[in-house]
């Protein structure tokens, strides 16, 4: 590579050390260079981002201030840059590839873990390494301050083009003016960070987008605030309803909601008819599939601008390549912005039913992925250990299907033994005839009432009484500081001390206030949801056999119903509970049917009755008479809760 020529030296630069003395400081072990020999050097650039800075204007220039600083007789020898934020841990450096995309004018041997991968070896190429400017090693002190050091235990010093360039050895000053620079570059760039935040905060308070309209949704352009911007043509955007890709947000959190449909069942019920349900096209149009996929599905039911308010900051976009932000980080406009296409409920239930899901397969069938896979387990995903609470996985043993729960020792619950199991046909037995007494018999609803009504007085009663407590806790608070602020009115010459005890006593109440007024807020919203015993009236009526229903009906009734078993070895006993909602009620009234017309017509034996059975093992289950109704109130609609023991 050839050598780049430093022009005159600026007066005042150079330190007052000889050539000589210079050469004999920066010629020693490892250093590769003859003591008579130019001096070499590597040159470090870096620049931002390329949608902050222009690379192929930004490298050249950082190239011709360190080539106007250079000593006589010093050359460039090697080019090491980088295009990406200077605020990266040191790890995640030099790992970027945005110099690709970029016609930079200027050679690259590498970035910057090339140049410290190089700099550690003994036949290196340079002697020191210079830059424009310190804070373009690193915008952080500390990063900075490590490649530094690294590089002088290899041997090879740090120059920067703004710095006097010292060959003598005395350093403190420069030190002391380096250090200065890079935390005054680190509070700048603090500074404008926060400032930014602050500006993005606003701004997607008053509604504005950041980045392309979500699915369902197209730009509304809004003349630019700021008159220089607007005469440019910039403009922000709002969000409005696309008319046909709104209508499938909705059927995709239909299915979610009310089927609890997986990603990919969802996709494959989409890609049916893409007429009506238009597949999403990503920012890069060539990048486009042209169908749903499981991923562009989990897209939709995740992003909250769904719900008519707009959010910023989900994604690290700037600075971890585009990772998701947990939600506690994301920011919300403290009011709906635009026309919602769903409800806050809706998506809350969305985002639960994924949590209950994680790790579990969705699908109906054996497991596709496992070879050795040679039946499908109809409770998969539905089943816990009374116990533990872990999912209990299904196994086969001499043709015979069972349900298992084996934790690990360290993570194994007192009293869990080693291994329980639980046999699938007698499990099924009990499902079925629960689902027969409580959802598919005539005397459903009166069943339901007498349970519901009890527990919701009962809960009622508890929120009243919880309720009332903290308001009399408010009032004391409140008379007890106001007999303290009368004392205080009370005293002409108190001492010092008595009115500073008497001022902390008055904060110390006030602080007690608003900590119960927040939990009389918090306790408000947690009132009791109305029970809805009349959404039984939605489900048909009819005799059902589950035992030989297919796999996949059964994980259909299953999903659309909630259905949660707990079993528990210790009792013998496994607890069922399904839930009946306002905003799924629609599609589990039709699941209903299909089940009831399949067991008429698909061979269903005669009406189930509840019997007890015996197991091997004292496992067992017992008849399911309906034992308790229970409501699990839920933000949005109405609610009915079964609950029983199967």
């Amino acid at each position: 590579m050839g050598a780049d020529q430093s022009g005159p030296i600026p007066i005042g630069i150079i330190g007052s050390g000889s050539r000589t003395t210079r050469r004999r400081r920066l010629t020693g072990p490892g250093t590769g260079r003859n003591a008579l020999g130019p001096l070499r050097l590597a040159f470090a650039g870096r620049t931002s981002t390329e949608d902050q800075q222009d690379p192929t204007l930004s490298i050249p220039r950082q190239l011709n201030n360190c080539r106007t600083a250079l000593p006589d007789q010093a050359v460039i020898v090697a080019h090491f840059y980088d295009v990406e934020s200077g605020r990266k841990k040191l790890a995640a450096r030099g790992r970027g590839h945005g110099h690709e995309r970029m016609a930079i004018p200027v050679p690259r041997d590498g970035g910057i873990q090339d140049l410290l991968e190089e700099a550690s070896r003994s036949d290196r190429r340079f002697d020191a390494v210079i830059c424009e400017s310190i804070d373009r090693i690193s915008r952080r002190t500390y990063i900075g301050t490590l490649i530094e050091n690294t590089l002088e235990e290899a041997g090879v010093l740090l120059f920067a083009a703004d710095e006097p360039i010292v060959l003598n050895g005395k350093r403190a000053s420069q030190v002391l003016t380096r250090r200065v620079k890079q935390g005054v570059a680190e509070w700048y760039v603090l500074e404008l960070l926060e400032k930014s935040w602050g500006g993005f905060e606003a701004h997607t308070d008053q509604g504005y987008n950041v980045g392309k309209p979500p699915y369902g949704f197209k730009p509304e352009k809004i003349p630019h605030p700021v008159p220089a911007k607007r005469a440019e043509g910039a403009s922000k955007h709002t969000l409005v309803p696309d008319p046909v890709q709104a209508a499938v947000v909705v059927r995709v959190f239909d299915l979610r909601v009310g089927e609890r449909m997986g990603y990919s069942a969802i996709a494959d019920r989409l890609n049916r008819d893409l007429m009506a349900n238009p597949a999403p096209v990503p920012v890069d149009p060539s990048r486009a599939a042209g169908r749903w996929t499981g991923s562009s599905v989990r897209d939709v039911l995740v992003n909250p601008k769904n719900t008519g308010y707009m959010v910023w900051n989900r994604r690290a976009s700037k600075t971890d390549g585009g990772r998701h932000n947990p939600p506690e980080v994301w920011v919300w406009s403290s009011k709906p912005t635009h026309e919602a296409l769903i409800s806050v409920e809706t998506f809350v239930a969305a985002q639960q039913i994924t949590a209950g899901r994680e790790r579990s397969r969705s699908t109906p069938g054996k497991n596709a992925a496992d070879p050795a896979a040679c039946r499908a387990y109809c409770f998969r995903s539905y089943l816990k250990c009374g116990i533990c609470g872990r999912r209990m996985f299904g196994k086969t043993r001499r043709g015979v299907a069972y349900y298992a729960c084996q934790p690990p020792a360290a993570y194994r619950a007192e009293g869990h033994p080693k291994s329980l199991w639980v046999q699938e046909e007698k499990l099924l037995k009990g499902v079925g005839d629960f689902f027969s007494l409580n959802i598919f018999t005539r005397s459903r609803k009166a069943r339901l009432e007498s349970g519901l009504l009890k527990a919701q007085y009962t809960r009622t009663r508890e929120w009243e009484s919880k309720a009332e407590a903290l308001r009399q806790a408010i009032d004391d608070i409140e008379a007890r500081r106001t007999r303290l602020v009368r004392k205080l009115e009370l005293l002409e010459d108190g001492d010092g001390d008595l009115m500073r005890d008497i001022r902390q006593r008055s904060a110390a109440l006030s602080a007690e206030r608003n900590a119960k007024l927040d939990e009389l807020a918090a306790h408000e919203r947690q009132r009791p949801v109305r029970s809805c015993p009349e959404l039984l009236d939605l489900i048909s009526v009819g005799e059902v056999d589950l035992t030989g229903a297919p796999e996949p009906v059964l994980r259909r009734l299953f999903e659309a119903f909630r259905l949660e078993i707990s079993y528990d070895k210790r009792s013998g006993i496994a607890d069922c509970k399904v839930t009946l909602t306002g905003a799924a009620i629609d599609q589990q009234g039709r699941i209903a049917a299909d089940v009831v017309a399949e067991a008429r017509t698909g061979g269903g034996g005669a009406a189930p009755v509840s019997r007890l059975y015996g197991a091997s093992g004292r496992i067992r289950t017992c008849d399911t008479r309906f034992r308790r109704a229970v409501l699990y109130p839920l933000s949005y609609g109405g609610v009915s809760s079964l609950a029983g023991r199967a």
